[in-house]
């Protein structure tokens, strides 16, 4: 028996493409894709996780394509807690997810994320859309809730670093940045911060 069934019940991949659409087309500055990600960009997001990185959190967690390669890395549900603020699909994931903390809430809010000893954020949000007052907060606590040497994980559909110069700069940010993953719709890539010892 597959050990990650016990954390989640599979969904048709189409179903939710539409769901996608549709949250996206009722609330554009919320909703930052067309489709879920991709199970490739899931794997390359999630590369350095194991059972040793500690919590986790999930900014974003859509349907929940992210929070399974999670789990598959072998991050115990119990320390895995997922920000999605569109309720429809905070239900989705407590659906498929009942083990994991789903926190119904704005990212804003993760510095009082109720987890210890966290090692990775790992985030699906639109990051360059978001204004830069609120990119700043979300950033800055993720880095107040992170233990020394944590990472912020973040996918981007664009060319340059999908956190702002400035926050970069302030907090004393180092990245490194993935390959593009072509099978994606649209092509992404993924950056991963570290504060600069």
């Amino acid at each position: 028996m597959n050990p990650l069934k016990t954390h989640f019940r599979a969904r048709p991949p189409g179903r939710h493409r539409g769901l996608f659409l549709g949250q996206m087309l009722r609330r554009p500055g919320q909703v930052g894709a067309v489709s879920p990600s991709s199970r490739a960009l899931g794997r390359m997001m999630t590369r350095d996780l194991g059972p040793e990185t500690g919590a986790v959190v999930e900014l974003g967690g859509g349907t929940g394509r992210i929070t399974e390669a999670i789990l598959a890395r072998g991050v115990p549900a119990g320390k895995l807690a997922v920000y999605e603020m569109d309720p429809a699909f905070a239900a989705i994931l407590r659906r498929r997810f009942p083990d994991v903390t789903v926190i119904e809430a704005d990212a804003c809010a993760i510095a009082a994320t109720p987890l210890d000893d966290v090692g990775a954020v790992v985030s699906s949000l639109p990051m360059l859309s978001i204004p830069l007052p609120v990119q700043r907060r979300i950033v800055e606590g993720a880095f107040q809730l992170l233990r020394p040497g944590g990472v912020f994980i973040q996918f981007t559909y664009g060319w340059r670093p999908s956190i702002d110069r400035s926050i970069r700069e302030s907090l004393a940010l180092d990245w490194t940045v993935s390959p593009w993953v072509l099978v994606n719709v649209p092509p992404a890539r993924v950056y991963t911060f570290r504060k600069m010892m």
